[in-house]
């Protein structure tokens, strides 16, 4: 099989950007590795349909006899002759492309500290998703917790099917969260959003400059302790979400030789210009994936990159402002929301660190890159790949950013050999 263009991601920029091509009237394969379209921000779920931006978008691919959606779909290698290897749950295949949007978002940063993966424990954009899956939280006590806007998206959506939210902890300082309030009258519809959510959420107890010092518990966690300044406060709970942000998801570019950079908010991301090209020819990126800036943004990057891939430069350069708008609204989120550097002393030396090969915090510190954690102890080298902890290493630790070795996903043996 072989499309005009191939977009990997069904989030908001994926989605944009396979919109505007199947407008265009191009042959367009969408990929993503959920069984529905909408990505993490936009994820549907039994009681969650898509709603406005999410729903047109899927709508208008939906009628297109242009477009085939590949859901339940991942990426697994790059190949040559502009192809790349997938897999579904039946079968592994290759596709091929004229133009290749990379779309694929972004993920939680976890930090790890005692007790953070008792059962009960999980991200708050994790939680979300249970939620919005169908799993049950009325009459739960959950304290989210972390930083930046996702923990109130995440409160108001468990408060929404009946949860209890116990507390709010976020680790920013108290003068930094009232600027970036402040600054929201810059983008007039954050400002009513971040509004309407303190307003359903204003009995339930913010805690700024403070974060999770431990998850208690022995089978479930029952409490977390939250430390603010010299004090110790013992919250009760059935679930604790816990998440320090975003970071862009570069696996699939980096396996295909696209170069990074360094963000103004210390993650690595797809370096792309003013097209949302990469280093890569025929490779554009889009979204999260070059630097985590909301929905907006990702939504209007991936716009760009569809008409850019398209050559349609003029339509394309109408959407700089807009895109430069939403760009400083990202700037004023990582300022405001930066991680405080105590959080790198979190764990405990017993901590886990590496969940799948059970390697512990003070294992690896011990070591002074990736490779040495991982030839010594496994460390980044189970199913995850080093999704989980790698991040956490790479604020820890200061470890960089290692080069994707395919398969970069888990494949069945009959999947590889379609290479």
């Amino acid at each position: 099989m072989k499309y005009d263009i191939l977009v990997v991601g069904a989030g908001p920029a994926g989605l944009q950007a396979a919109r505007v091509a199947a407008e265009a009237g191009a042959k367009i394969a969408l990929v993503d590795d959920n069984a529905l379209p909408g990505g993490q921000i936009w994820r549907q779920g039994p009681n969650h349909p898509a709603k406005g931006a999410a729903r047109t978008a899927i709508d208008t691919l939906t009628r297109s006899g242009n477009v085939t959606h590949l859901g339940g779909t991942r990426v697994v290698q790059g190949l040559p002759e502009r192809q790349l290897l997938v897999e579904d749950a039946s079968s592994g295949y290759r596709i091929g492309y004229e133009k290749l949007i990379v779309a694929t978002g972004a993920r939680e940063r976890f930090l790890p500290y005692p007790g953070w993966t008792l059962p009960g424990v999980t991200g708050a954009g994790g939680l979300q998703a249970l939620i919005k899956g169908g799993v049950p939280v009325q009459g739960e006590r959950i304290v989210i917790a972390g930083t930046g806007p996702l923990l109130w998206a995440a409160a108001v959506t468990a408060r929404e099917q009946g949860a209890q939210v116990a507390a709010i902890v976020e680790q920013a300082a108290p003068g930094d969260v009232r600027r970036f309030a402040m600054g929201l009258a810059g983008t007039p519809a954050k400002l009513v959003q971040a509004l309407r959510m303190r307003f359903d959420l204003r009995a339930t107890p913010y805690y700024c400059g403070a974060h999770v010092a431990e998850a208690e518990g022995q089978s479930h966690i029952t409490h977390a302790r939250i430390r603010r300044g010299n004090e110790d406060i013992r919250i009760a709970c059935d679930r604790l979400a816990c998440a320090y942000g975003l970071v862009p998801n570069t696996q699939t570019g980096l396996a295909l030789g696209c170069e990074l950079m360094t963000t103004m908010d210390g993650t690595t991301a797809l370096q792309v210009d003013e097209w949302q090209a990469s280093s890569v020819p025929h490779v554009l990126a889009a979204g999260e994936c070059t630097g985590v800036g909301g929905m907006e943004l990702a939504a209007l990057e991936g716009r760009i990159a569809a008409h850019a891939a398209l050559d349609q430069r003029d339509h394309a350069q109408a959407l700089f402002g807009q895109r430069a708008r939403y760009r400083r609204f990202a700037r004023r989120l990582h300022e405001a929301f930066a991680l405080d550097p105590s959080l790198r002393a979190l764990a405990a030396p017993d901590t886990i660190l590496c969940r799948c090969e059970d390697v512990r915090f003070g294992e690896a510190a011990q070591y002074r890159t990736w490779r040495d954690a991982k030839l010594q102890t496994r460390c980044g080298m189970g199913p995850c790949q080093g999704r989980i902890c790698g991040e956490a290493a790479a604020f820890c630790f200061g470890w960089g950013p290692e080069g994707q070795r395919p398969p970069f996903s888990p494949a069945r043996i009959e999947t590889l050999l379609e290479a």
